[in-house]
């Protein structure tokens, strides 16, 4: 796979074509319920790199994901091993997983690109699995380690 290829632009709300001609209302439904959500711009600043605020977003994010199995979020887990947003708002996440038999090996990169990509401003999400370093106890934050009675 070939990483320095660019991704293609992704359709945006303000690109739209919006005709007088064919009005909702004629449609038989009205727009009012998506005005707000059209209306909402990604916050100024900067956009990408370490400490961005779009960054802290998807961190925050991915703080509500939980291991099944442990009453802990993912990143506290130690589970995330790095989050990086750049100025596209493209977010690459490379995580792991405690063991390669995790009953939820299949599915939790999934979950975590589908969290991540719902995290406003961001325009992409992919998660990279990775089993280098290996995953250890030691990589838990001191506040999962309170949690589970490690302390």
């Amino acid at each position: 796979m070939d990483s320095s290829a660019e991704k293609p632009p992704r359709a945006r709300v303000e690109d739209a074509i919006d005709s007088d001609a064919e009005a909702p209302q004629e449609q038989g439904r009205t727009r009012d319920y998506l005005d707000g959500f059209l209306a909402a711009k990604p916050p100024e600043g900067p956009v990408g790199g370490e400490g961005s605020d779009l960054q802290a977003d998807v961190i925050e994010a991915l703080r509500e994901i939980f291991d099944p199995e442990i009453p802990v979020n993912i990143y506290d887990l130690g589970l995330i091993y790095g989050v990086e947003v750049d100025e596209n708002r493209d977010a690459t996440v490379t995580m792991t997983l405690t063991t390669p038999h995790c009953p939820v090996a299949e599915s939790m990169p999934g979950e975590v690109e589908l969290r991540v990509s719902s995290v406003p401003g961001i325009r992409d999400a992919e998660v990279n699995l990775v089993w280098d370093p290996p995953w250890g106890p030691h990589k838990m934050s001191d506040e999962a380690r309170l949690e589970l009675g490690m302390l």
